[in-house]
């Protein structure tokens, strides 16, 4: 089925008129569906990954590898959820391209936006982690994710500080599920 404005309402959870694809820096969220528990185990205050878990972490890496437009700053996988901040740089090149929208819509992906880098992230998580596990089609990642633009340097060292703490901080966490 297609996507009809007149029929689904979405209601998009995004800074309404932002340019997604602007330079700057974004904190990011994303859980798994459901919120289970699927990339490891925290001990001692430490993340142990396990392959769902290198999934996600190579996947992180490949991001910046394959898009020269983005630069990745602190990053943590937990249990059930994923932190990271992102960097998007100002796209070279741009004064001689035809003029595009710069605004994501539903099914219409903008190349080098946040959304549409999350999308692929997303989506390359999940077929590696159905390939691993032999479980084609299931979900991996709840729908959608959180973001927040970063505005300033004092909050960008306050995000930094709460990525490098998340698993010491593990039981005290919103997202924290008793094995």
């Amino acid at each position: 089925m297609n996507y009809d404005p007149t029929i689904h309402k979405r209601r998009s959870i995004r800074l309404k008129g932002y340019d997604y694809s602007s330079p700057g820096a974004y904190f990011i969220t994303l859980c798994t569906h459901g919120q289970v528990c699927l990339f490891g185990d925290i001990t001692d205050g430490h993340m142990k990954l396990n392959d769902a878990g290198r999934i996600v972490t190579d996947e992180w890496i490949q991001t910046a590898v394959i898009r020269n437009e983005i630069e990745l700053d602190e990053w943590v996988v937990m249990p059930n959820h994923f932190h990271g901040i992102v960097f998007l740089r100002p796209r070279r090149g741009t004064a001689r391209r035809a003029p595009t929208t710069t605004r994501e819509q539903f099914g219409k992906p903008v190349a080098g936006s946040l959304p549409t880098i999350v999308r692929a992230f997303k989506s390359a998580v999940t077929r590696r982690i159905n390939e691993m596990r032999r479980t084609p089609g299931a979900k991996v990642w709840q729908r959608n994710y959180w973001e927040h633009i970063i505005r300033s340097e004092p909050e960008l060292s306050g995000l930094r500080e709460y990525i490098r703490n998340n698993p010491v901080q593990w039981t005290l966490d919103q997202l924290y599920r008793a094995p």
